[in-house]
């Protein structure tokens, strides 16, 4: 079936990564410089366009009137190993990821689109290390990004620290899943790693702080069919008219 929206590029020469890092801007059928758009940025761009269908969905939310003007971005990765260094909370590049994100990325795009220039109407989401990257992200720049949708994140002490030192997190809206099955994880490094305790310790500290949050555990593993198909929950969730 035809995507209905339309799929643009655009490459940012990033200075903080020193790399040209390539923008997946998928913009609904209607799409229109006289409306205001919200702004959903995907790490691990190219999974959710080819495994998590965000563009088929886009088009059928849309269509059906299920949530607001949204426009998707997609950023991408060479290979894990990239993957981990931008991501994982201990990665070499993980602190120049966050300030491409927040200092070139989210000014980049309210130049491109007609956005509301505003942390209420940015979102970032992504799947395991992705969802950590996202949290850890928001949680530093709230102002930047007040919206976060993380299936199965990886967390660790960096990250509950990161949660219990935040100053604006109750001012933040959070979308947080995990699989009952996320037990034994395979990791980058070649280990394996239980997901679901840490992600259960995350979400009764995320409770405590009082933010306005969703939790969902879902039924499968650390793979993309429980991701996908919980896909269309969350972004009504965020979205929603």
């Amino acid at each position: 079936m035809a995507r209905k929206g339309t799929m643009i590029e655009r490459s940012i020469k990033s200075k903080y990564l020193d790399e040209e890092m390539t923008l997946k801007i998928y913009q609904p059928e209607a799409f229109s410089d006289l409306y205001k758009y919200h702004i959903c940025i995907m790490q691990d761009g190219n999974d959710y366009y080819q495994l998590g269908r965000v563009a088929t969905l886009s088009d059928r939310l849309h269509e059906s009137q299920e949530i607001t003007n949204t426009i998707f971005v997609g950023i991408h990765y060479q290979d894990k190993f990239d993957r981990r260094e931008k991501y994982h909370p201990s990665g070499e590049q993980q602190k120049a990821y966050i300030k491409f994100l927040v200092h070139e990325v989210a000014p980049f795009l309210d130049d491109l689109l007609p956005t509301y220039h505003m942390g209420q109407s940015r979102t970032l989401m992504g799947d395991s290390l992705a969802g950590t990257l996202a949290l850890m992200t928001a949680l530093q720049y709230p102002n930047t990004f007040s919206n976060v949708i993380m299936q199965s994140p990886y967390v660790d002490e960096t990250v509950m620290n990161a949660v219990k030192n935040a100053k604006q997190v109750d001012s933040m809206d959070i979308y947080h899943t995990i699989g009952v099955e996320e037990t034994e994880v395979d990791t980058t490094d070649g280990s394996k790693q239980d997901f679901l305790t840490p992600n259960r310790e995350l979400h009764k500290l995320l409770t405590e702080k009082g933010t306005s949050y969703i939790y969902h555990e879902l039924d499968g593993p650390h793979t993309w069919k429980p991701w996908q198909k919980d896909l269309k929950r969350a972004l009504i969730t965020m979205f929603d008219e």
